[in-house]
């Protein structure tokens, strides 16, 4: 996708207020200038803030409003701008005994400053939902973990503990040849990170005259030297074993993690030199030396080359850059109307005439802030990955519910388009309706009808809440999204993929009917196509269909997909990254499906109907998206009880046990986490 889309060029259309007819040309050119600057400056492949997994052990759960509770919030509120400031890395205790928080927060050592705060800021405002009451918990991002517990963990390692490993679901060519290069560039890479400040080494190896084999190696700068040897050790060990002639994988213990790929995903420059001052050594064990290069890599051969070419290109690509601004403000300053916050909202959101047919309300800043009380904290109704969302009530007494646009959303601008002239002309019960948007000042805002029963995700997860839903509150849940999704994929004016079904973005209303939001990943299929791929891969892990996940390819089976997940949920009452999948597959190949059932009072159809909505979930998470049923077809199989079914075959993604032996470990995929509790190390 190139960076001169329409994102960039409505935004910076807004800053000098022109319209785009005028702009388009003058942008073209200015973007693509300040692209150079930005690929410069900007050359991490990876998006460090995307979420990997979390952990969260079956051990304890700590009291809410308890002391515990207090002392984790301060912890978990301190530990991101703590590590920022002292080399990615800080551990920190909170409290006194018995209610102690012990914390360590850590970012790859290829990243900067700002990236490590702000992964490490989402990694601490996710932890409470990721593992809810938990007293020891693991969240690790592309670019950070984060981790705590009521006991201390520093400098030790786990006599056996989880681990997770994540495979390119590609088989590399030459695979002896392969196999003994990434031998030797992992090995090598361990050696020079147990030997760093940093605990970190990056590099590269030559494959072929034409393909490089790059590395990375990382511990938590908690342990002593040569516990960081063993624990790599172990993991460059298990590399070949779970991931056997992949072209990319990686292997991590809670305390170490190594990763291969056959193109480059690091920061060479922050990887071959730290950004910050390192942090002492670890346990008071001193360590020589800087960072070597591996033997046969590349980690730092070219940053001399590199930063003359820096200096010299960058100062050239800023001042051209600045004269073509002045010359763009200088002609629109010469042609400019006048301003109205409805023109803005058309420089943004595409011409007028997409804006007439969208259909929603344009409301004025003041009228959504006298209806949420100034966007208060008592009228906030929680917060999502577009921004917070508000209660409010408007003159005439209507309820409504407000997303704001958070400011350091990088997405959201694109998202909120992405709803304004989609979801407006999508009409179905089971739909969340918007009835207007505003775009006024700094204020990006969405209003939508309010739904007083809040997400899906609070209302079925935890012990707690296993009866507060009966079995036909749950089949009407089930069936209406079913309803939603296949209006989306066959009934409504557009062919629509929603990309992000999951249970935080299901909303109930009083009578809980399930309404499905939140569509600004959605895309749209043109007349005759069915598949299409995509270079932007988001949403969420766990709901993210295989294909999606590993290639970009999305179809009306991906969402599928999602709703098989959602339906085992449904029922089961576990969230998808407590093993679920492999938890009902367990059940399924033991033909005891029926004790997933022990915890509901249903008559003897009722728990049909619910072994009957597990077998439903389960032919919908298969691998192979041409096993999947259509969601009209699943429709039919809810309602016809006499309606013969297929056998499912394994879900796409199976997490491992050491207590399940019998399941396949060589059958990964890319952007999948699989936790597994292996043998001591």
């Amino acid at each position: 996708m190139s960076l001169c889309g329409d994102q960039y060029c409505s935004s910076l259309a807004l800053l000098i207020q022109c319209s785009p007819a005028m702009m388009h040309n003058l942008l073209f050119i200015l973007l693509c200038a300040s692209t150079l600057i930005l690929t410069t400056a900007a050359t991490t492949n990876d998006n460090l803030r995307f979420f990997l997994f979390n952990y969260c052990p079956d051990q304890t759960n700590y009291t809410l409003g308890s002391a515990f509770q207090a002392n984790l919030n301060a912890l978990l509120s301190s530990l991101p701008d703590s590590a920022a400031a002292s080399s990615g890395f800080a551990t920190d205790t909170t409290g006194a005994a018995p209610d102690q928080a012990f914390g360590l927060a850590q970012c790859r050592g290829d990243i900067s400053a700002s990236d490590c705060s702000a992964c490490l800021g989402d990694s601490a405002s996710e932890m409470a939902s990721k593992c809810p009451g938990k007293t020891s918990a693991v969240l690790t991002y592309e670019g950070c973990l984060l981790r705590y517990s009521n006991a201390s963990f520093f400098g030790e390692l786990e006599p056996t503990g989880a681990a997770g490993y994540v495979c390119n679901p590609y088989n590399a060519t030459q695979p002896g040849l392969f196999a003994a290069s990434l031998d030797a560039l992992m090995h090598g890479l361990a050696e020079e990170a147990y030997g760093s400040p940093r605990m970190f080494a990056a590099g590269s190896v030559n494959l072929t005259a034409y393909e490089k084999i790059y590395g990375m190696a990382q511990c938590t700068r908690d342990l002593r030297r040569e516990d960081c040897s063993f624990c790599l050790a172990n993991a460059v060990r298990m590399l070949p074993r779970y991931c056997p002639g992949r072209k990319g994988g990686r292997f991590f213990y809670w305390s170490c993690s190594v990763r291969f790929e056959m193109g480059p995903f690091y920061d060479d420059d922050h990887a071959a030199e730290p950004s910050m001052t390192p942090a002492p050594a670890p346990g008071g064990v001193p360590l020589n030396g800087s960072d070597h290069n591996v033997p046969g890599t590349s980690t730092g051969s070219s940053r001399t080359v590199r930063s003359t070419t820096l200096l010299i290109s960058i100062p050239v690509a800023v001042t051209l850059l600045l004269v073509l601004l002045l010359v763009a403000v200088y002609i629109c300053k010469k042609n400019r109307k006048p301003n109205k916050h409805v023109e803005v909202a058309r420089d943004r959101f595409g011409d007028d005439e997409e804006m007439k047919s969208s259909g929603p309300v344009q409301y004025d800043l003041s009228t959504l802030q006298a209806a949420t009380e100034n966007f208060s904290d008592e009228n906030k109704l929680g917060q999502g990955g577009f921004g917070p969302v508000y209660k409010g009530t408007l003159e005439n007494g209507q309820e409504i519910a407000v997303k704001r646009l958070s400011e350091i959303s990088k997405q959201g601008l694109g998202e909120m388009k992405n709803e304004i002239v989609l979801v407006a002309k999508l009409q179905h019960k089971n739909l969340v309706r918007l009835l207007g948007f505003c775009m006024e000042e700094e204020a990006k805002l969405l209003v939508y009808e309010f739904l007083s029963n809040k997400s899906l995700d609070k209302i079925i997860f935890g012990p707690a809440r296993q009866q507060e839903l009966s079995w036909g509150q749950r089949k009407k849940i089930i069936e209406g999204i079913g309803k939603g999704l296949t209006y989306l994929h066959e009934d409504s004016r557009l062919t629509v993929i929603h990309c992000d079904l999951k249970a935080d973005n299901i909303l109930l209303d009083v009578d809980m009917n399930p309404k499905i939001s939140d569509f600004g990943l959605a895309k749209l299929f043109s007349i005759n196509a069915s598949v299409a791929n995509t270079d932007r891969i988001a949403g969420t892990l766990g709901y993210m269909a295989p294909e999606y996940a590993q290639h970009g390819i999305f179809s009306a089976k991906s969402d599928v997909y999602s709703y098989g997940v959602l339906v085992l949920e449904i029922i089961t009452g576990r969230r998808v990254h407590e093993n679920l999948l492999k938890f009902v597959w367990r059940h399924w190949s033991l033909g005891s499906v029926a004790q997933l059932l022990d915890g509901y009072p249903a008559d003897e159809p009722g728990k049909q109907d619910m072994l009957r909505c597990i077998h439903i979930g389960l032919l919908c998470v298969q691998e192979d998206p041409q096993l999947r049923p259509s969601m009209a077809s699943v429709l039919l199989m809810l309602k016809h009880r006499i309606m013969t079914m297929s056998a499912p075959t394994k879900p796409a993604f199976v997490f491992l046990s050491s207590d399940m032996p019998s399941v396949a470990v060589r059958e990964p995929s890319i952007n999948v986490v699989s936790v597994s509790d292996l043998e001591p190390r």
